[in-house]
């Protein structure tokens, strides 16, 4: 009996954002900045013991230049330093329970530059061809944990 992946995935607003920003890693450690709650890990990591970085199975220069084709008026970038805060942590950590099954988008503010409508429309091209990559990769090794 075949079980169903789930994949997830993740947006964040960042006020440093000027793209919509589509990040390729999570890093396990180098987190030394309190949360909203004061909280920071001891070990200044995700999961002791665990790999540094765990990329998405999910390509995203690809993603980036499938919706910059598609004319949409907004910018679309990569990354691979999610910044080590909140998101970097969530990313890693989905990433981890997800073996690599997983994806996160930066966007920056409301109105700083797009609107809400813009940003949806980007959020819903960004996610169907993610979609598109995932079903075509079906049956290939989907946990990254080694790299």
């Amino acid at each position: 009996m075949e079980t169903a992946s789930s994949s997830m995935v993740h947006v964040g607003v960042s006020g440093m954002a000027t793209t919509v920003t589509l990040e390729q890693c999570g890093h396990n450690q180098g987190y030394m900045r309190l949360d909203n709650c004061s909280f920071c890990p001891e070990s200044r990591c995700c999961l002791e013991g665990g790999p540094d970085c765990i990329h998405s199975v999910i390509d995203m220069d690809t993603v980036r230049k499938r919706v910059d084709s598609a004319g949409l008026g907004v910018s679309v970038s990569v990354s691979k330093d999610a910044g080590r805060y909140l998101c970097d942590y969530t990313y890693y950590t989905s990433l981890f329970l997800g073996e690599g099954r997983s994806a996160f988008v930066h966007v920056p503010p409301l109105g700083k530059p797009y609107s809400a409508e813009q940003l949806a429309r980007a959020l819903r091209a960004v996610i169907l061809e993610m979609l598109e990559l995932m079903e075509n990769n079906k049956g290939k090794k989907h946990c990254l944990h080694d790299q």
